[in-house]
């Protein structure tokens, strides 16, 4: 296969090493730069914090984010966001999810018809609970705004910068596009899959870091593996149930997307909601951790929003409720614990047949 990085046309526009930005220069999207830098291409990386942008230009690293990890001079910094787009073909998003509406109204007339978007985020837009996607593609102009991708799966930045071996999913309702994506990113030590389902890979991505604080506080509680698997199996199931009640395919949140991502934040280390929740399960105070911490912590403000649609729309997830419960309403976690296993016993697969099956 022709590499990208050599000019490939692919549906009418020349990738030009020159003209990708990534817009975002926390952990993942460092990284996502190196490795497209490592391909060939010149990247335009955009940094919100003028003081972490200065540091970069000196120190040619991110110090706050991936320290220790040399940016190649190909990765061009820039803290204007003007400036760093620049007519690109592809836009990088790399935002958190609560700062991707507010970013991207101020370039929407920046971003010409023929651009590729791919999204990193993960979670959900504070004030819409729209996904990143759909956040997107009310602000891009047409035809773009149908073409956007969403990038996920279990991928911690650190790993991925090692160069150590780490598979993802690319989705878009048109698989030539998510090819685009998969050709574009595709390292020997980065595998991309595809899916049609987008919003099941955008749900599997969010909801992941909601059970992931749950796993964390269960070995904060010191309760044992046991405790945990059961609770990563019922999260799954929790959300694939999200999932299929939003329209998404349950069985996508089986993927890489979801279970893969899954384990990965209930189980890494490097996974800041996982350590959130270790920390909230030892008796820290969620003001105190927030307050220590420099990266965003997604799954707070996720739980806070899924558990407002699931309770709008009857969406059974007892391990959302409880999340919500410690982390808002000061809820002490053995006493979330004894509330999950006081709950009615019920079959395992507990799917309403129409949402498991809405075709049939």
């Amino acid at each position: 296969m022709e590499d990208l990085g050599r000019g490939k046309v692919f549906k009418g526009i020349t990738m030009k090493r020159e003209r990708i930005c990534v817009i975002g220069a926390g952990s993942w999207g460092t990284t996502v730069a190196i490795m497209l830098a490592d391909k060939g291409y010149n990247i335009h990386l955009w940094v919100y914090e003028e003081e972490l942008w200065k540091l970069m230009l000196e120190e040619r690293e991110n110090p706050w984010y991936l320290p220790d990890v040399k940016i190649p001079s190909t990765v061009k910094l820039y803290n204007n966001l003007i400036e760093a787009i620049g007519g690109s073909d592809v836009i990088i998003n790399a935002l958190p999810s609560h700062a991707v509406k507010g970013i991207f109204s101020n370039i929407r007339n920046r971003i010409g018809p023929e651009a590729f978007v791919i999204s990193l985020s993960k979670g959900f837009d504070p004030e819409t609970h729209q996904t990143p996607s759909r956040v997107l593609a009310s602000l891009i102009p047409s035809p773009a705004n149908r073409r956007i991708c969403v990038v996920s799966g279990p991928s911690f930045a650190r790993e991925v910068a090692k160069k150590l071996p780490t598979a993802v999913v690319s989705a878009c309702t048109d698989l030539e596009w998510a090819k685009k994506a998969q050709e574009l990113l595709s390292t020997p030590y980065f595998r991309v899959y595809i899916n049609r389902d987008i919003t099941g890979v955008e749900i599997g991505g969010a909801l992941k870091n909601i059970i992931a604080i749950a796993a964390g506080i269960s070995d904060g509680l010191e309760l044992g593996y046991n405790a945990k698997a059961a609770l990563i199996a019922r999260g799954l199931m929790e959300m694939m149930r999200f999932a299929a009640f939003m329209g998404a395919e349950p069985l996508t949140l089986c993927g890489l997307s979801g279970m893969g991502d899954l384990v990965l934040t209930c189980t890494g280390q490097l996974s800041r909601n996982y350590s959130t929740g270790i920390e909230l399960g030892r008796g820290r105070s969620l003001k105190d951790i927030i307050s220590s911490r420099r990266g965003v912590i997604e799954g707070i403000g996720t739980t806070r929003i899924v558990r407002e649609i699931s309770q709008r729309m009857g969406i059974e997830m007892p391990i959302t409720n409880e999340v919500y419960e410690i982390l808002f309403l000061n809820k002490p976690p053995r006493a979330a614990l004894a509330t999950l296993l006081s709950r009615q016993l019920k079959e395992e697969l507990d799917f309403p047949r129409e949402v498991w099956s809405p075709g049939e």
